[in-house]
């Protein structure tokens, strides 16, 4: 099924695209991507992906702060549908995009996206921002708030898009509970070169909400998510953000140290017993710890979750490696306090045991410690860090 009329955005004549390309609202033409079904409630969306697409910005500029992988291909999808986007990353990525543009792959479609402004440091920056997505790692994120909230004008909004949980609690003390969004990604990308992004894996759309949602605040949730959607990024709004983050915290403790520590594919953990056994407990311990803080979850018991898991989530990210496994080969901190640590400390304080979770942080705080004294990452020979974490 093909979008309604209003639902797609117009094909221009090339005429057209001249007039829309001085005005900043089109990009470069390239090679058509897939077309990506997004369920919202009892209706269907489909989002097509075509370049050469017309789409009016959403008012305000656009900081994409932490340009790594995720960031790039929000960043830069946003800008090909016509937002004006500043990318803050690391210097190497950002001097190809300044040079060459940005080239996005992968299973989101084809494109090079010109025109980014980019920045290496907070205070290069120049707002306000309309939006500001938070694209840092966990462990960045407090720091990276501080730094740019105050680049926001007076209706943006911040959009945190961190793995694991305890991120939207200081970024709302910052900005104000009523400007913070948070967001669920469950889609995986990859910068194989500086000035390249590859989205690898989706297993579901991207999940915008509000903590408490007001009318006001949710219908900020649903203009990003329909951006996004718009922009060739499977999303749709959520009234429950906060069930879903720790939904998606269940995916990411059971699959990511375990990857990191056994080097293996989410499908090839999935397939060894052993791993899968470890895999099930650490999802009903954290099952537990969201039942006991009274988290309103969409599953009835954990086994309903696990059926999901693997029966759709790790097949449709088979592939995917372990990013704290890349972390810890490239000697950067990992997100195990915002995960399993997460787990732990939430399941002490609330009387819950959570022996396999607090193994499993204890395990990657070992691994990072070893290579602090010397040992080398066996993954690429480079040493490995990490960041403390207090069972």
């Amino acid at each position: 099924m093909r979008p309604s009329r209003r639902e797609r955005l117009s094909i221009w004549t090339s005429s057209r695209k001249s007039a829309c390309r001085r005005a900043g609202w089109i990009t470069e033409p390239q090679r058509a991507g897939p077309y990506w079904k997004v369920l919202r409630g009892s209706n269907t969306i489909l989002s097509a992906l075509r370049p050469g697409r017309i789409v009016r910005p959403m008012r305000g500029p656009v900081l994409i702060a932490g340009a790594g992988a995720v960031g790039s291909v929000v960043g830069g999808l946003l800008a090909a549908a016509g937002s004006t986007v500043t990318l803050l990353g690391r210097r190497a990525h950002m001097d190809a995009v300044r040079a060459r543009g940005l080239a996005i792959d992968g299973l989101f479609g084809t494109h090079r996206v010109r025109g980014l402004e980019c920045a290496t440091a907070a205070e290069d920056l120049r707002g306000p921002f309309g939006a500001i997505f938070l694209t840092v790692k966990a462990y960045d994120a407090a720091g990276m708030v501080d730094a740019v909230v105050p680049l926001l004008d007076g209706d943006g909004v911040l959009v945190c898009m961190q793995n694991g949980l305890g991120t939207l609690e200081p970024a709302a003390a910052a900005a104000g509970r009523a400007r913070v969004l948070g967001a669920r990604v469950i889609f995986g990308a990859e910068l194989p070169e500086p000035g390249r992004a590859m989205v690898t894996v989706c297993a579901d759309p991207v999940l915008i909400g509000a903590q408490a949602p007001a009318d006001d605040e949710q219908r900020r949730a649903a203009a990003w998510a329909r951006a996004l959607a718009e922009a060739g990024v499977p999303a749709e709004p959520t009234d429950a953000i906060v069930a879903e983050l720790w939904a998606k915290v269940f995916y990411n403790a059971a699959l990511n140290p375990l990857g990191a520590l056994l080097d293996l594919s989410y499908g090839g953990l999935a397939e060894d017993p052993e791993a899968r056994a470890v895999m099930d407990l650490v999802i009903g311990e954290a099952f537990s710890v969201a039942r006991a803080a009274a988290i309103a979850l969409r599953w009835p018991d954990a086994d309903a979750y696990r059926a999901e898991f693997y029966g759709r989530l790790v097949p449709a990210t088979a592939r995917h490696r372990s990013s704290m496994l890349q972390d810890l080969a490239r000697g950067r901190p990992t997100e195990i306090d915002a995960i399993n640590g997460y787990v732990a400390a939430r399941g002490a304080a609330l009387g819950v045991a959570t022996p396999t979770n607090v193994t499993l942080t204890r395990l990657i705080r070992a691994r990072a410690r070893v290579a602090e004294r010397g040992a080398h990452s066996p993954v690429d020979g480079r040493r490995s860090t990490g960041v403390p974490w207090k069972p």
